[in-house]
């Protein structure tokens, strides 16, 4: 059983800058894709970023060169470095993971496992 927990939200200005983190504390077995997803108020969940087991990435369009997924298997926790926010970014963020060969961002508000979500609020 995967067990995702999230944390790192908060509140951050235009332009700043901040770091997600999302621990898997059920099976450790890293043969997961493992991401992150988004809801904004009004608006349907949207695919962020995604990694899988060999460190492999794919991004949500809007977020490719602001954001960076990374992962530390030794502590079976990943990353999501949120740079240059915009105040667009605003959403509560969840830690998705599914058992899968291929690893798609746009595909995680899908995935089996889900967190408990984390607020980010960007002002302008």
């Amino acid at each position: 059983q995967v067990q995702l927990v999230e944390s790192g939200g908060g509140s951050v200005q235009a332009g700043g800058s901040l770091r997600l983190s999302c621990v898997n504390s059920g099976d450790t077995y890293r043969g997961y894709c493992m991401g992150w997803f988004r809801q904004a108020p009004g608006k349907e969940r949207e695919g962020v970023a995604v990694i899988d087991r060999h460190g492999g990435t794919d991004y949500e369009e809007s977020v490719k060169g602001r954001f960076i997924i990374s992962q530390d298997n030794t502590k079976n926790i990943i990353y999501l470095q949120m740079n240059s926010v915009k105040p667009e970014d605003t959403a509560v963020y969840y830690c998705a993971a599914r058992n899968a060969l291929t690893c798609i961002a746009a595909d995680t508000p899908d995935y089996t496992y889900l967190g408990q979500g984390t607020q980010v609020a960007v002002s302008s």
